[in-house]
Order: C-alpha cells, then sequence, then structure tokens
C-alpha cells in the first residue's frame, strides 16, 4: 500500500457509486442528484453529465445506448437519458441508494428509510426486460451491492447493522441463500465494495475512514486508512494497480480538508470495468 492521493478535487457532500465506464470514473453525488465523470488517465476537475432534483443513489451504463443509464433515483428504478428524465415509479416513504449491474446485466439497488426505521430496506432487481422485483429485504440502510466476475455470488451491506452480507446465486441471478460474511465494529459501517480479479473483498467504511479487505473466507487482510472519516465507495481500475474512493463532507462541520474529494490509492489489485445494464 502506498500514500492516498487526491484524484479529482471536488467539493461533493455525498460522493458515493464509484464505477469504472468506458475509461472513466463516474459517480453520483446523492443528495444533489448530480452525475459526474472523470477521465482515469490523470487528475482532472470532475465533469457533471446530468442533474436531477431528486436523490441520485447509483447508475450503470446501458448497453449499446451510449449516454444512457440505468439508475437508483428518487423512490425507484429509473432510465435516465442525455437530455431526457426519468420516469417515475411507485412513491414510498424510501428512498434509493448504491447500485449496480451484475456480470448478467441485471441491475441490483438498494433502498433506505429516511427516518432510518429498522428492517424496511430491501435490494431491488432490474432485468433487462424492464421488469422490477425485490430481491431481498429485511434490512435498513442497503448499499454496495458488489459481484465476482463469474456472477455466482452477492454481497450487500446494511449499513445501519454494520453488517455484510454474502449471498449464493443460482444459474437465474436469485438468492438460495444469505449469510454474515463481516461485520463491522462498532463507530463504522460498511458502505460502497468491489470485488477484485482474485475474490478479495474492498469495503468503503463509512466513520472509520478506511477501507477493509477481506478474503473470500471472511478474513480481514488489510486495512487502508483514509485521510478523511467518510469514505463512501472503492473502485478498482481495469489496469495500473490503483483504487478509487469517493467521499462526503455530509454532517461534518468546520474545516473538512480533503473530504467530498475523489481518492486514489495504488494497491496489488485490479477489477472488471463496470458492467452494463442488459449486457448479455
Amino acid at each position: 500500500m502506498s500514500q492516498t492521493d487526491i484524484w479529482a478535487d471536488g467539493d461533493h457532500e455525498l460522493g458515493e457509486g464509484a464505477r469504472c465506464v468506458d475509461g472513466r470514473l463516474v459517480f453520483v453525488d446523492i443528495l444533489a442528484g448530480r452525475l459526474s465523470e472523470v477521465p482515469e488517465d490523470g487528475r482532472r476537475t470532475p465533469r457533471e453529465l446530468l442533474r436531477l432534483d431528486v436523490p441520485l443513489g447509483a447508475v450503470a451504463p446501458v448497453h449499446g445506448r451510449h449516454g444512457h443509464w440505468i439508475a437508483a433515483a428518487g423512490t425507484g428504478i429509473a432510465l435516465l437519458m442525455p437530455d431526457g428524465w426519468p420516469e417515475e415509479h411507485s412513491s414510498v416513504p424510501t428512498r434509493m441508494n448504491d447500485g449496480v449491474c451484475d456480470p448478467h446485466g441485471r441491475f441490483r439497488a438498494g433502498s433506505m428509510p429516511y427516518d432510518g426505521t429498522p428492517g424496511v430496506g430491501s435490494l431491488y432487481r432490474t432485468d433487462p426486460d424492464s421488469s422490477v422485483r425485490r430481491a431481498l429485504d429485511g434490512m435498513t440502510i442497503v448499499n454496495g451491492p458488489a459481484f465476482p466476475a463469474d456472477g455466482a455470488l452477492l454481497y450487500v451491506a446494511d449499513s445501519a447493522a454494520g453488517v455484510v452480507h454474502r449471498c449464493t446465486l443460482d444459474a437465474d441471478g436469485n438468492a438460495t441463500g444469505r449469510e454474515e460474511f463481516a461485520r463491522i465494529a462498532a463507530g463504522g459501517s460498511p458502505d460502497g465494495m468491489v470485488v477484485d480479479d482474485t475474490g478479495r473483498l474492498w469495503v468503503a467504511v463509512w466513520g472509520h475512514g478506511a477501507i477493509h479487505r477481506y478474503r473470500p473466507d471472511g478474513a480481514l487482510d488489510a486495512t487502508i486508512p483514509l485521510p478523511t472519516p467518510q469514505p463512501t465507495s472503492a473502485c478498482l481500475l481495469r489496469e495500473g494497480g490503483r483504487l478509487l474512493i469517493t467521499t462526503a463532507r455530509h454532517g461534518l462541520t468546520g474545516a473538512t480538508g480533503v473530504a467530498g474529494a475523489v481518492l486514489a490509492v495504488t494497491v496489488d489489485a485490479t477489477a472488471p470495468a463496470a458492467h452494463a445494464f442488459g449486457a448479455p
């Protein structure tokens, strides 16, 4: 591990959902409803791609449709177009949060209650035919769905409980079992996650200012301290051994330092680029 650098300047209130897409990092500022991009080939100022007037939890690219995104937005799943507005879904007293496409092109996104009511959050699955179903329930703040390259496992965090769950998936992507994979110590919460090419899980730990790396057997084998307390998501580049980390200044007072910037750490790991919605 090496020194942490600022990958991209920014003052994001709740940066989240870092994904590598077509040679660039894309990420959201949830409460501001912003989607931004930064080229992977050096430190840059983020460029805003679009802005909504509802919270934007996460996006994934739509296969074969440049500039289109499947998104966890407001209180549902929406299709974002370059100059368009998302179709609204059913209204519930929650908001959508983090999400990602699995290796088979299905979009998985979590929800969370505004008032923190336990057990209200769910993980939703949107298939390429645009059907939406609840895949997992009984959680509170659902965060960081992540998959290994073969798509046989699903990692999902309940941030409020401090737990990362691991689910086995059948050939159709349905969960056939759920177990506690890791538990974060009191004061920290698992947030965004990514699985590297060797099957290790990298977890942004909100409140502890660190990235945790877990082996496939659940053992914690590395901790990367960060210069800000609220990392929100982790993304590994396909080449070059760089871990990119979004951070948040939400709720911090006084001088916030690098909170809200995108950080970069040199690591001994790589991961596939983000999967596109509807990709075969």
